[in-house]
């Protein structure tokens, strides 16, 4: 099979080759491994504020993904590449599965992270978080990616509790000619190919297909968990405009199929029914303006349209549509002040097919959100600013929600900031808790959860960012976050059924840091660690007795992570990654440490050979889930060819 694999990848690109000979060679993409620190400082971040700002200057703890270091990466689907941030926690439950967040409160189920791609939400209303095996981009495309952990409520709504990920793919003026890649794998193997042109004098667009093969994967006994993942993309972008204006136009379409996990079957009321093949599709339109206005103004309105359907036999099957409308306006400096507010209206169709065993009631639901939002940054001094900022917004489940958040930043020296903030964010009530029902039809053993209340978390942090020499940089955060109305599931009264409720609370703290040091022009160092202590308890009145010691036991007290990027003789790279998860108790899930290498050879700026290997040292680790049926995931090996024309 991997035979098959590397010689279906490496004819497509022998192929492509061909055509790149005749073309004209164009300069690569910028290298940020050679960048200094001081320039990789300066990189332009806009999650932190809604605007332009220099990564030293940013009062948050937040990570930059490059584009670059995504190519040294060798991963080949976005959560892999999530785990280069340090502030974040990904693990894999199985070949599509993964649980996302930062901070603690972490389950396959996460619902305390904005994930956008592109200023487009991609989490879901159906549960407040992500079907991460349905987002993907062009990896080779993607500028940066901004990692927040810690939460941004204020500038981007309700469920920003724990972080906030941005992805942000570059301009099509900037992926202009062809690319072609290819790769397999003893567990994958995936091809894509982009293209891109001019329109008219001042605009050029994109397009682009892929599609990827996941193989199932198996547990530690060695039986196979039926998991394999397949799934096919395409899409375009355009970009034009000038000095003044600037439009943008993109979408999307998916399709593919996902193999359930074991157990392989669901029991309930006595019933047993085989899981069959998840499918999944979807489309996503979006369309945005900027206008850069007189004094240094700016207004920008963007429009996005998305659908996502989902078969889950035998369980229930869901297609939702969501409209989102967004307007920002930056006012110029005012004296000491620098303005900025912005509103949003989000509407979804939501239309789920119910199983006799598992429903969504009502089965047809339409939802709203509307929200205001506006920040002041005020220059104290010129080398201290205090920033406030207040959301208000309001959902159809509690009304109206209130997201104040503070920042101070102080610059003690050139490249050092010192920081502090103080946030009120919450995560609004899903579907999934105020609506499943199991079975469908009464008597029920799960009845909805009709008072859920939107979870709230106060949350303060401490942060310093510096450059203290030209080889070493580094950031340190330390935040306490104070958790109120967590869900729970509760007795009802009566005893005849479950409910959710939001009986929990407690708090999370701890320390997240990183560092860069450059050893020599060609070789960079970097690690991160975190440590978390997590403390939830239920509250008077609660009966659901598991809650509290099971979320903690999700939740690793300590990560940590070190890599290596180091070009060497012959235009050939060598990149290696150690990562380090410490146990997981209410999984009965050990430590484990894991260790990614990368061989990368450039033949030219546009052709490019490399060899990833992942889980290279150990007999295999498990990462989530529970003992019995979890996947163990061994050693892996992916060669891939890419070429630009």
């Amino acid at each position: 099979m991997l035979a098959r694999r590397i010689v279906v990848a490496c004819s497509l690109m022998s192929c492509l080759d061909g055509a790149h000979a005749a073309s004209t060679t164009r300069a690569s993409d910028a290298d940020l491994a050679t960048m200094s620190l001081e320039e990789l400082m300066n990189v332009e971040v806009t999650s932190v504020s809604k605007r332009p700002e220099r990564l030293s200057a940013a009062a948050a703890s937040i990570f930059v993904i490059s584009g670059e270091d995504i190519r040294r990466s060798g991963a080949t689907t976005l959560p892999e590449v999530l785990r280069l941030a340090p502030n974040l926690q990904v693990a894999q439950g199985h070949a599509s599965g993964y649980a996302i967040n930062a901070r603690g409160l972490n389950n396959t189920a996460a619902n305390k992270l904005l994930v956008l791609i592109d200023g487009r939400s991609v989490y879901t209303s159906l549960f407040s978080g992500v079907f991460w095996d349905v987002q993907d981009v062009v990896l080779e495309d993607v500028e940066r990616i901004e990692v927040i952990s810690g939460p941004g409520g204020t500038l981007w709504g309700t469920n920003a509790v724990n972080g906030v990920i941005n992805v942000i793919t570059r301009s099509s003026k900037d992926t202009q000619g062809g690319l072609a890649a290819g790769g397999a794998g003893n567990r994958e193997f995936g091809a894509t190919v982009r293209y891109g042109g001019t329109l008219g004098a001042d605009g050029s667009y994109r397009v682009y297909g892929k599609h990827l093969d996941h193989d199932g994967t198996s547990t530690a006994s060695g039986a196979g968990k039926s998991d394999a993942w397949h799934k096919s993309q395409g899409g375009f972008r355009a970009d034009w405009g000038g000095a003044r204006d600037q439009f943008t136009v993109q979408g999307d379409a998916y399709q593919g199929s996902i193999g359930q996990p074991l157990p392989g079957t669901v029991s309930i009321t006595g019933v047993t029914l085989a899981l069959d093949t998840i499918s999944v599709s979807g489309a996503n339109l979006l369309g945005r303006w900027a206008r850069n206005l007189e004094g240094g103004s700016s207004l920008s309105v963007q429009a996005y349209f998305d659908r996502t359907e989902r078969t889950v036999p035998p369980t229930f099957g869901e297609a939702l549509n969501t409209y989102d409308l967004q307007l920002q306006h930056s006012l110029r400096p005012l004296g000491m002040h620098t303005v900025t507010w912005g509103a949003q209206y989000r509407y979804a169709m939501d239309r789920v097919a119910n199983s006799a065993i598992l429903a969504f009631l009502p089965a047809r639901q339409n939802q709203t959100w509307l929200s205001l939002f506006a920040q002041d940054e005020m220059a104290l001094r010129d080398d201290l600013r205090l920033t406030l900022g207040l959301r208000i917004e309001r959902n159809d489940y509690t009304g109206y929600e209130f997201l104040p958040s503070a920042r101070l930043a102080w610059t003690v020296a050139q490249d050092h900031l010192l920081w502090t903030a103080a946030t009120r964010t919450v995560r609004a009530p899903s579907r999934l808790d105020r609506d499943t029902f199991v079975p469908a039809t009464a008597p029920f053993l799960l009845a909805g959860g009709p008072d859920v209340r939107s979870e709230i978390a106060n949350v303060y942090e401490i942060g310093y960012r510096g450059r203290p020499a030209d080889k070493l940089s580094y950031s340190v955060t330390a935040y306490h976050a104070d958790y109120d109305h967590l869900r729970t599931q509760e007795i009802a009264p009566g005893g005849a059924s479950l409910i959710f409720g939001s009986g929990m609370e407690g708090m999370t703290g701890g320390v997240e840091m990183w560092g860069t040091y450059q050893v020599s022009r060609t070789w960079r160092l970097r690690g991160g660690l975190t440590v978390l202590n997590e403390k939830l308890r239920l509250k008077p009145g609660s009966n659901d007795v598991t809650a509290p010691r099971a979320q903690e036991g999700l939740d690793p007290e300590r990560t940590w992570i070190f890599a290596s990027s180091h070009d060497l003789p012959h235009r050939t790279e060598f990149d290696v990654r150690v990562r380090h998860v410490s146990e997981l108790p209410s999984v009965a899930l050990p430590a484990y440490t894991a260790v990614d290498i990368r061989l990368g050879w450039r033949v030219r700026p546009d052709l490019e050979f490399s060899v990833s290997g992942q889980n290279l040292f150990g007999s295999g680790h498990a990462e989530f889930t529970d003992p019995v049926n979890r996947t163990e995931f061994q050693r892996a090996v992916f060669f891939k060819v890419l070429s630009r024309f």
